[in-house]
């Protein structure tokens, strides 16, 4: 359990909270650009993305801190922007728009907080295999993203120019250097480092333009159903889909959490509570135009490594994350960042993720039922995805479940072979 016992002081307070905000504030930029290039929203409406996701996150820590009545986990963790979410929401946005994305998401969530007050029930669905399938293929899922922003995006006056390649690779050459040979704060935080290198390079080069910056507000409140909510049947299926695993993977983020700070297993309050505290974060981000929330493993990282887990951290974290929500123009800085630097520094998280659900797949035995329900369901997930037309004659809620998320066809193909298949003797 998080502690109550002020070991900290708000001296010593700040910079280990500083070291987690720059930890996780790489996905709350990463995934609403994203999700409103693809989106093609306004830099105006970006924004207001962006701020509505910073202030859900730090809601979220601030319930898991002060969690009650079996409301947040009462553990030590940060909340950000969910990369697993990202090849569903863009799915979404392209059939549906925005509007479609947030009405999905508010079933999803509140889906989610019921997953929360009975997730024992359904646990048998998720074994080891099933979920490694599946972070498995959110990894590969991302790859075509990370590449095209280190090529200078789409429709850009940079794209498959060489000053975007430069800008790209040091980026990432950057981030290889932190995160290989230093070491402390300068290690955990690799990824910014690179992205801040790379950010300077591309000012050098005149590809950073403060056109937002300038036209943005100092202080803006949040704009309740801004956006505005649709619902259509097969982007809340494929929603509801992704946010019951994406429980199951936050069960994972909680347990490495107590297992590596307290030495001990999740209670089943801490998990259920856990799970019911972000799904009520994305809700909130859905209404005020935020994207869906999920614990950063990142930062769990930085707790097992330093052990600090007083309740004064992840406060002033969550202080400092909503004061930088409310300011426009602190919010308007990140858009500055141009994508051949955002593809730089997030293609090794990207890889990171892969790389994990090999580990996990590994861990869950290499037998030959386990690899022919990893193997088919990933093939299928990724050929499907990208088959443009593979299901144009069949009705438009397969066409959406099916014909663009890489996520919800690998889940579903898993569940149904695990469930089918013959165990194991």
């Amino acid at each position: 359990m998080i502690s109550d016992v002020k070991k900290v002081g708000i001296g010593q307070a700040v910079p280990l909270a500083l070291q987690h905000v720059v930890a996780m504030v790489v996905g709350c930029v990463t995934v609403p650009t994203i999700l409103g290039t693809v989106g093609e929203i306004g830099s105006d409406d970006l924004v207001i993305m962006m701020q509505a996701s910073l202030l859900c996150a730090a809601i979220a820590i601030l319930i898991h801190a002060y969690g009650r009545f079996g409301i947040g986990s009462n553990l030590p963790v940060i909340i950000g922007s969910g990369f697993a979410f990202i090849p569903t929401l863009t799915s979404i946005v392209k059939a549906e728009g925005i509007s479609g994305v947030l009405g999905a998401q508010l079933v999803g969530a509140l889906v989610g907080i019921l997953v929360g007050f009975g997730f024992k029930k359904i646990r048998f669905l998720f074994p080891p295999i099933v979920t490694a399938s599946v972070v498995l293929t959110v990894g590969i899922s991302l790859y075509g993203t990370a590449v095209k922003y280190m090529s200078g995006g789409e429709n850009s006056e940079f794209y498959g120019t060489p000053k975007a390649w430069i800008v790209a690779l040091i980026t990432l050459g950057s981030v290889l250097f932190f995160s290989q040979f230093c070491k402390g704060i300068m290690k955990v935080s690799s990824t910014l480092l690179g992205l801040i290198v790379g950010y300077i390079l591309a000012f050098a080069l005149g590809m950073v333009d403060f056109t937002r910056v300038a036209n943005a507000a100092f202080i803006a409140l949040p704009r309740p159903f801004h956006f505005g909510m649709s619902f259509s049947l097969g982007g809340i299926v494929s929603m509801i889909i992704i946010f019951v695993i994406n429980s199951i993977q936050d069960i994972g983020q909680f347990e490495a959490t107590t297992a590596g700070a307290f030495n001990r297993k999740a209670t089943d309050k801490e998990l259920s509570g856990g799970i019911i505290g972000n799904n009520i974060s994305s809700a909130l981000g859905a209404i005020f135009g935020g994207t869906p929330n999920a614990t950063c493993g990142q930062n769990v990282g930085i707790v097992v490594t330093t052990n600090v887990t007083e309740k004064i951290v992840f406060t002033v974290a969550a202080v400092i994350i909503m004061v930088t929500a409310l300011i426009p123009k602190l919010a308007g800085i990140f858009l500055t960042i141009p994508l051949p630097v955002l593809g730089g520094a997030t293609i090794t998280v990207f890889g990171s993720i892969a790389m994990t659900g090999v580990r996990m797949l590994s861990n869950a035995g290499l037998t030959q039922r386990n690899l022919s329900i990893a193997g088919l369901s990933v093939a299928l997930a990724v050929g499907l995805s990208r088959t443009p037309g593979a299901f144009e004659m069949c009705p438009e809620v397969i066409k959406i479940i099916f014909g663009g998320s890489e996520i919800v066809i690998v889940a579903l193909m898993a569940i149904i072979l695990n469930l089918i298949l013959p165990k194991d003797k």
